[in-house]
This record gives structure tokens, C-alpha cells and sequence, in this order.
């Protein structure tokens, strides 16, 4: 039986032997670890070629982990009162709102004379 050219798991013709790929998944807990190796000062290229990734994948990681870490430093916790006087000012914006374009439409139909319906009897 002749050995497919294309299967890199079989010996080539040439008689040296092909290894097979070897996919390796990575956790967070791992790649979390790889990376606060970095940030402690490690060279990019001694992590990567001690654990055998890539340097492109291993900026990507990084970059990845600080925007996260930028995005976590931004939030605000729920009990926080600054939060929270933010958030009632933006209630009582929105109904401000709402109702200067109701007054604003009521004093269009003022002005343009156009009466306003009746209301339907309560009783």
C-alpha cells in the first residue's frame, strides 16, 4: 500500500520522518499565568520559545488581558454614590425631555389653531 504524500502523520519519501502537529488548547488560568509573566518583566521571546507559541500569539494574549484589565478598572460598583446621583440625573434629563416635546407640540396646535380632541365623558 503506498503512503499518501499529504498525510504528515506517515515517513515521507525522502525517509525522513514527518512529526505530527501537535495541537495544544490553552486554559485562561494558563494563558493568565503566561502573561503575568510579561508583566513582570520576562522576554516576550524566551516565554515563547520555552512553551513553543508563537510571539504573535503571545501579543495577542497580552493585549488582549490589559484591555480587559482597562475595561475592569472602568466600571463602578452599584453602591457607589456618585453612580448613583449620575443615574438620577440622567432619569430627570429624559423626562425633561419628554416633556418639553409634549409642551412644544401643544403650543403648536395653539398656534396653529387646531383644536385639541375632546375628552369622552367619565360618566
Amino acid at each position: 500500500m503506498d503512503n499518501p504524500k499529504n498525510n504528515p502523520k506517515l515517513p515521507t519519501d525522502s525517509g525522513e520522518k514527518a512529526e505530527p502537529k501537535v495541537i495544544q488548547r490553552w486554559s485562561a488560568a494558563r494563558k493568565r499565568e503566561i502573561v503575568l509573566r510579561f508583566l513582570r518583566g520576562e522576554s516576550l521571546d524566551a516565554v515563547s520559545r520555552e512553551i513553543g507559541v508563537e510571539v504573535y500569539r503571545l501579543e495577542r494574549w497580552r493585549d488582549k488581558a490589559l484591555a480587559a484589565l482597562d475595561a475592569g478598572l472602568k466600571e463602578r460598583s452599584d453602591d457607589d454614590p456618585l453612580q448613583a446621583g449620575l443615574d438620577a440625573a440622567h432619569k430627570r434629563v429624559g423626562e425633561l425631555s419628554m416633556e418639553v416635546e409634549l409642551l412644544r407640540a401643544k403650543i403648536g396646535r395653539l398656534e396653529a389653531g387646531t383644536p385639541f380632541p375632546r375628552a369622552r365623558s367619565r360618566r
